[in-house]
């Protein structure tokens, strides 16, 4: 007769559950270490995490999209919660809370969809929305702010829109770079997890 412990279901059961313990682990972390790298001073302009984590959040949970919106979500308002903080206090002149925030916020969260286009953690797949996330977020961005008030006083003109985009080139280099960079950081991270714990389990 089989010992309950040694059943296949069993054994099944008790690795899922080390592993998803594991991944609440890391995905804790990546909140944190994301929302404080966001604050570190004089980081390049555009060089942030937010978006890969809406692309991995995304992929990661495809069948539950609640999670997949909110942590991103979390990570921005973690981290904005620290920029204020900084502000208030007089470190840092660049305030966590804003008019027009919200729409922000929309952005970024709204690029998890393109995480739900990520099959089986797919190379190309990640570099091609590692591109297209923060291309999408520059162009309705800057055109959202053109129309809510002529960007940095730009007229709402063909000229004026041209001027805004013009404004927020200087971040949008990097805002591909720091993306492709931390998505490959967690897809990495994510799959060298799932190994280590695999190993573990058949050792």
């Amino acid at each position: 007769m089989v010992r309950k412990n040694f059943t296949p279901i069993f054994v099944l059961k008790q690795f899922n559950m080390k592993m998803n313990k594991n991944l609440v682990t890391a995905l804790v972390l990546m909140i944190l270490t994301t929302a404080l790298y966001r604050v570190f001073p004089n980081r390049p302009l555009g060089f942030a995490p937010q978006m890969a984590v809406a692309i991995f959040a995304g992929s990661l949970f495809l069948s539950n999209k609640k999670f997949a919106f909110l942590l991103p979500l979390i990570s921005m308002l973690v981290s904005d919660g620290i920029y204020q903080l900084l502000y208030i206090n007089g470190i840092t002149e660049i305030s966590g809370f804003y008019s027009g925030q919200l729409v922000n916020y929309l952005l970024i969260v709204g690029l998890t969809a393109f995480g739900f286009l990520i099959k089986k953690n797919n190379v190309l797949a990640i570099l091609g929305t590692s591109v297209a996330a923060p291309t999408v977020y520059f162009v309705l961005s800057n055109g959202l702010a053109w129309v809510a008030g002529g960007g940095w006083g730009h007229p709402k003109t063909l000229a004026g829109l041209m001027a805004t985009y013009a404004d927020g080139l200087p971040f949008y280099p990097n805002s591909i770079y720091s993306t492709v960079f931390f998505s490959a950081v967690l897809f990495g991270g994510y799959a060298l997890l799932k190994r280590s714990a695999a190993n573990r389990h058949i050792a």
